[in-house]
């Protein structure tokens, strides 16, 4: 007989003791049937991981060191040793806790994981922050003191501007003084001038009288000599003078400006808590049965999108231009139309309440403020698919290449680009490049969590965008149909999923495990939001109706 064929035969479930055995669940180290897996994930409280018998991990156990042909299969509590079952009921260990090395292996697994997942999601990604600030710091070191530089020639400028206004000023002060000066000595040249004509005159006279004898003319002169005795004003004009100031450089110093001393300082690095000592919404367990409790007719041909404004109001769009805000009474209270006028790629709504959407068409992120749209961002060489508004106030974006090759996920701040995930650490796509949808949101422990409906899997990242698991469909599923669609999470990190042609919801914690369905009588159930409450809201596709369902 062939061995496969015999192995086959020989592995059967733990359980039921009859069927095959499908499954294996590493918690409890148990191997399952397609039947009893169901009955297995029901006990709650106990964190199972159910994985497919081929992908189950071997235990190996540790020789005993006192008895070489025995395994260790218990622990030893108080010895705090792995110990074998002649070591247990020895005298050595009489008394002790003993317990099960797989219990023991399984609390440690778990506190391993929890240590690699605080890691990765929270203490790693605050590294890699701080080194990308200080690269930041550094790459701006050039530009921000080359600012100062410039500060410190537009001063010098300013004031050799106002030197030479000065003593420009003072030369033409002196010009006007000497201008004025040499008037003054002008005019005192032409009244001595005059009297002295007058004089050269007189002695020409008194000459003339004294060669001819002539008796009239010497009777009749009249003496002019005390006239002249008399000098003309002397004019004296003092010469201005110039007392250079001193120059005081501390003076100079201080009008020029004074540039602030370089400060350093060590800080010490912030604590971070651990994820237990970060306070966590009070745990809200999931409903035995979810409970439909209103319906929204949209009046949509198809309906795609569905985003919570509040607990009674949610923003809608589908195969037309405008996007829609309706009440739980089915009553339209805003319509707007996009830019466009091109149907909407997806909506969201942000922090502050304002609405979001994608234009595949014109390649834009747009925001509506006030019923105004502000367009955000424009990308070249990729079409913007879906968004989500992060914790944050981010945006998250995905988006396909102009070729339809290439598939990602983008983080803006704004209109600038933060973070790009593409690619897994061995340069593989973490996405499927395909035109299918790839909702996505992020949950509450910041993971990033995309619906990559060509891969039929969800696909999860951390904040840094590696990869910590992808979903794809119950364990017992092997029909390979998860179709996900719309994608929300909620305040206990559950991530949901709409299964569109199995008209149902998945629910699975934050590490990817399957929880359970909702299904409400859905019908093609495609876009997925939650209120402040924890409410569901789902779009129906073709019904274009939007239910809201009480799930926890």
């Amino acid at each position: 007989m062939d061995p496969f064929r015999r192995a086959q035969i020989i592995l059967l479930c733990d359980l039921c003791k009859t069927a095959h055995l499908q499954s294996h669940c590493e918690r409890c180290d148990i191997n399952l049937c397609q039947t009893c897996v169901g009955k297995h994930l029901s006990d709650s409280s106990i964190r199972h991981k159910v994985v497919l018998y081929k992908y189950r991990k071997s235990l190996n156990y540790s020789t005993c060191p006192h008895h070489a042909d025995e395994l260790c299969k218990h622990y030893c509590e108080k010895c705090d040793i792995p110990v074998c079952s002649t070591c247990v009921s020895s005298s050595k260990h009489k008394g002790h806790d003993i317990s099960d090395i797989l219990e023991k292996l399984s609390a440690n697994t778990e506190s391993l994981q929890k240590d690699l997942d605080e890691l990765e999601t929270r203490i790693y990604p605050r590294y890699e922050e701080m080194a990308s600030g200080v690269q930041t710091e550094k790459a701006e070191l050039e530009t921000n003191y080359g600012k100062l530089t410039t500060i410190a020639d537009q001063q010098g400028e300013l004031l050799h501007r106002e030197i030479t206004a000065i003593v420009n000023q003072q030369k033409s002060n002196i010009q006007e003084m000497k201008i004025k000066h040499l008037s003054t000595l002008n005019k005192n040249t032409e009244e001595i001038t005059q009297k002295m004509a007058e004089l050269k005159q007189i002695m020409s006279d008194l000459k003339s009288i004294l060669k001819s004898n002539d008796v009239s003319l010497t009777s009749s002169y009249k003496s002019r000599n005390s006239e002249f005795r008399t000098l003309p004003t002397k004019v004296r004009v003092k010469l201005p003078s110039f007392t250079p100031q001193k120059i005081n450089k501390d003076q100079l110093n201080e009008m020029f400006g004074s540039l602030s001393p370089l400060s350093i300082n060590t800080e010490h690095g912030d604590t971070i808590k651990s994820a237990e000592a970060v306070s966590s919404p009070p745990v809200k367990p999931l409903l035995d049965e979810p409970r439909f409790t209103a319906a929204i007719d949209t009046r949509y041909t198809e309906l795609y999108s569905v985003s919570c404004l509040s607990e009674d109001q949610v923003w809608t769009c589908g195969t037309n231009k405008t996007m829609k805000l309706f009440n739980l009474q089915s009553k339209l209270l805003t319509s707007i139309k996009t830019k466009s006028e091109d149907e909407p790629g997806d909506i969201a709504v942000t922090r502050d309440g304002d609405l979001v959407y994608t234009d595949y068409r014109d390649k834009t992120v747009n925001l509506i403020k006030n019923k105004q749209i502000q367009t955000v961002i424009t990308l070249q060489g990729w079409y913007p698919l879906y968004v989500c508004s992060t914790a944050s106030d981010d945006l998250l974006v995905t988006m396909i290449s102009d070729d339809d090759k290439q598939y990602k996920v983008v983080r803006y701040s704004g209109s600038t680009e933060k973070q790009s995930i593409q690619f897994d650490d061995q340069g593989r796509p973490l996405y499927s490049s395909d035109t299918f949808p790839k909702y996505l949101s992020e949950n509450k422990n910041l993971d990033i969590c995309v619906a990559d409906n060509g891969a039929r899997a969800v696909v999860v990242v951390n904040q840094s965008g590696k990869l910590r698991f992808r979903y794809t469909g119950h364990p017992s599923n092997t029909e390979q149909s998860f179709n996900p669609r719309g994608l929300t999470t909620d305040s206990q990190s559950h991530i949901l999923t709409a299964d569109i042609h199995k008209h149902r919801i998945h629910i699975l914690d934050q590490d990817g495990q399957f929880l359970r369905y909702i299904h409400c009588h859905l019908e093609r159930p495609v876009g997925l939001c939650v209120d402040i409450r924890d409410n569901l809201f789902v779009a129906e596709r073709f019904t274009a109706k939007v239910k809201k369902i009480q799930y926890l």
